[in-house]
């Protein structure tokens, strides 16, 4: 796996016969938190686009594949906008560009996994948490396979892709030896890290 800036012109070769995806954590806008948060957002996406565009001489991309959505076209694309304006705006411009959007989640695994991890958040009593984390495991690695196998199957030799994803799930999904994962993270996503962690604490105590 690499990181981001390592690309020098001599490593770039390497890559352009391979099959890369770039992946991007999925902030979101969060209704009723205060304006620092959305200024730190703004940031996070412009430098995800700036650095998107320095990994792109490793090869442009072709393929755009983003969490959470089922619905194929201008559908799907509505629906990224509704959640997040600014992860829209950068799929946009990609497709603008010539990139496809693909639609990488199953309605039914989706809504199910939803389900089960709404009611891990809920749940009091160990014994109940264990059984119910039963089922989200299993939903969630059906959703994992699910994912693979669509971003996989759709991913032609040498392309590049874009997945924007939460990292918690994203990084359990375990792609062929021959396909080069690349990590976007500017230093913004730590800044906002570290503000969600501030935020929270001072808002549990």
């Amino acid at each position: 796996m690499s990181q981001l800036g390592q690309l020098e012109k001599p490593t770039v070769d390497s890559f352009l016969n391979k099959r890369k995806i770039y992946c991007v954590h999925n902030f979101i806008p969060l209704s009723g938190f205060p304006e620092d948060y959305t200024r730190l957002l703004n940031l996070y996406w412009e430098d995800v686009l700036d650095h998107l565009k320095r990994l792109e001489t490793a090869g442009k991309v072709k393929k755009v594949f983003y969490e959470n959505v089922y619905l194929e076209g201008e559908e799907g694309l509505n629906v990224i906008r509704s959640i997040n304006e600014k992860a829209f705006e950068l799929i946009k411009q990609k497709i603008d560009a010539g990139a496809l959007f693909i639609p990488i989640e199953n309605r039914e695994i989706l809504g199910a996994f939803i389900d089960w991890r709404s009611c891990l958040s809920v749940v009091r009593t160990k014994e109940v948490f264990s059984k119910i984390y039963t089922f989200y495991l299993e939903i969630l690695n059906n959703r994992i396979a699910h994912i693979r196998n669509i971003i996989e199957n759709n991913l032609q030799p040498g392309e590049a892709s874009l997945l924007i994803m939460e990292d918690e799930v994203r990084s359990k999904i375990q792609f062929s030896p021959d396909i080069e994962v690349f990590l976007v993270r500017p230093p913004s996503s730590d800044n906002i890290l570290r503000w969600l962690k501030d935020y929270f604490d001072k808002n549990s105590s």
